[in-house]
């Protein structure tokens, strides 16, 4: 007689087998799409090259599951890290469908052995690892994210620098802000230097396009900036010593933090260090304290 943990193990695999086969071999039309590129006449585009099965993947699961309760995509996160929405999902999924999977494989493992298992324990089993996988990459990418500002907070304070620098050289806002951005070297001067450019295509203020790129990655600190050259239009005299100062400021609140964080570091070392002593105690007590009771 076959177990029960067997069984649903076998049909929870050949499910989602089954479904990800109809779904990949042969998907059903949009028939909406259909009639509306019959009755429109086909653009011409340039060649692309051909989409990878990941990215094919990823833009399912970014049609299916956007919007839907539990599935947030953090935009800004992901443009700040330079990684897709569709890889984002496509991890989160294929992460959370192993947690699903790990717990049946291993009680039919257990089960070939003649080891009887509940079916209702692989089954919460996999709930909650398949939960607890799901969220994992959204830690992760929140923590590259939050170490991406803050190296970009450091760029922004020499930043700051190189553009008092061309300030005081008697250079006008738009090519301080321009020839600061061309100086630097890094990721972080990479996305400068194209905002710089985005500005000049689009025929606005350099500063309008740092507060672009400050709403699209969540960079406060390039708000101070733009703010500080949309003044220096007007006022070129006091916009060197504003420069520097807060270049000043900004160094002083990073190196605070790195302080802060260091300490706090510190602190989370004393309860490894006290339970490790606490352990090596017992060791040493341990002999004679079955010596006493056994006497």
């Amino acid at each position: 007689m076959i177990p029960p943990a067997a069984i649903f193990a076998g049909l929870a695999v050949g499910g989602g087998l089954a479904l990800l086969i109809r779904e990949f071999v042969r998907p059903q039309p949009d028939l909406a799409s259909a009639v509306h590129r019959l009755n429109t006449s086909a653009p011409r585009e340039a060649p692309t090259a051909p989409a990878t099965r990941d990215e094919m993947w990823g833009e399912w699961l970014l049609e299916h599951l956007q919007g839907l309760p539990g599935v947030t995509i953090p935009r800004k996160d992901l443009a700040l890290v330079g990684q897709s929405a569709e890889r984002f999902l496509l991890l989160k999924s294929a992460l959370a469908g192993f947690g699903l999977l790990i717990p049946p494989l291993l009680v039919g493992a257990w089960t070939l052995m003649g080891l009887g298992v509940p079916f209702y324990i692989p089954v919460a089993v996999g709930l909650g690892l398949g939960a607890l996988l799901w969220f994992i990459p959204d830690l992760s990418v929140r923590d590259q994210a939050n170490r991406a500002r803050e190296e970009f907070s450091h760029a922004v304070a020499a930043y700051l620098d190189l553009v008092a620098l061309k300030r005081a050289a008697d250079s006008g806002p738009t090519e301080a802000l321009e020839r600061a951005a061309a100086i630097g070297k890094g990721w972080a001067f990479t996305r400068l230097q194209e905002a710089m450019l985005r500005a000049r295509v689009d025929k606005i203020p350099p500063w309008e396009a740092l507060v672009q790129l400050t709403e699209e990655l969540d960079l406060p600190v390039l708000e101070d900036v733009a703010e500080i050259m949309r003044m220096s239009a007007h006022d070129g005299a006091a916009v060197y010593t504003t420069l520097r100062a807060r270049a000043k400021s900004l160094r002083i609140e990073l190196l605070s933090k790195q302080a802060t964080e260091a300490n706090e570091n510190s602190e989370k070392m004393t309860a490894p260090g006290a339970l490790l002593a606490v352990l090596v105690m017992l060791l040493v007590a341990f002999p004679a304290v079955v010596n006493i009771l056994t006497t």
